[in-house]
């Protein structure tokens, strides 16, 4: 509780982060309820509806306020829908990076010796591969689906958690605290958890902040590519390449996903910047 006052705190601070987390609330909730709020079946087809425009453009009707889509599907209830799956990649990508990187950096850092130089040099390796393209290539052996976007990209997000967790508690346990600590007879776990940690969090709750859009980002070019999730489930990414062959004659089709992404990934990055000018 403690922790989410002082977030609570930094947010009211700062316009940028609080109309972004304002913002970005209230598409988390869209998303969550999703099911009950959307105005049709976003998979409902009708042809008799294919391909029509918003409703403020002639033709169009609010029945689909966004329009249809190729196959007379709701643009608004398949935008709607995306977030869910944008979201909840974006989100337990950066647990899943956070979780393993943090932990080994933490203790690389910590502990330093064979351990931290295996783990960096594990890292650098990484980082060597671009990760779409390492992305790519496990889902091309694995095979496309919800949980093995998340793993994959969770798993090669962790290298830029440990180098920042590793750096700093480089530093904090440089500290007299933390020396203080060790001489008083605390044992390593406790130093680390009640004086390292807590001290190196907000750096990683900045990172994780901006890595959140970096895994939509990502999850959206492996679903317009055909790599991501089952193009059965509505994504963002798998619109914008359902949309790509009628961007002159139907623009709606691609417009309004990437006009929804885009906004979600710009959210992101404000309140990671404001975060970091508040916190780092």
């Amino acid at each position: 509780m403690s922790l989410f006052r002082s977030f609570a705190r930094v947010v009211m601070r700062d316009p940028r982060v609080t109309y972004s987390a304002g913002f970005l609330v209230l598409i988390t909730l869209a998303a969550i309820f999703a099911p009950w709020i959307v105005p049709q079946d976003p998979n409902l087809q009708s042809l008799a509806m294919r391909l029509r425009p918003p409703a403020w453009i002639d033709g169009g009707t609010w029945t689909h306020p966004l329009g249809t889509d190729q196959l007379g599907r709701d643009l608004l209830s398949r935008v709607i829908m995306g977030a869910r799956v944008s979201l909840l990649v974006g989100l337990t990508t950066v647990v899943v990076g956070a979780s393993i990187g943090a932990t080994v950096g933490l203790l690389a850092g910590y502990f330093g010796g064979n351990f931290e130089r295996v783990v960096m040099r594990l890292a650098d390796i990484q980082l060597s591969f671009p990760y779409i393209l390492l992305t790519l290539a496990v889902i091309a052996v694995f095979g496309p689906g919800l949980l093995n976007v998340i793993l994959v990209l969770g798993v090669a997000s962790w290298p830029a958690y440990a180098r920042i967790a590793r750096g700093s508690a480089l530093s904090v346990k440089q500290r007299d605290y933390v020396a203080s600590a060790i001489a008083l007879g605390g044992s390593s776990a406790r130093v680390i958890g009640r004086h390292v940690a807590p001290n190196i969090a907000n750096a990683l709750v900045i990172l994780a902040t901006l890595q959140i859009s970096q895994m939509m980002m990502a999850e959206a070019a492996l679903s317009f590519l055909g790599a991501g999730v089952p193009i059965t489930t509505p994504t963002w990414g798998g619109m914008l390449n359902e949309g790509q062959r009628y961007i002159f004659g139907a623009w709606w089709l691609t417009v309004m996903p990437g006009v929804a992404l885009t906004t979600v990934v710009i959210a992101f990055n404000f309140l990671g910047d404001g975060l970091s000018d508040l916190l780092g």
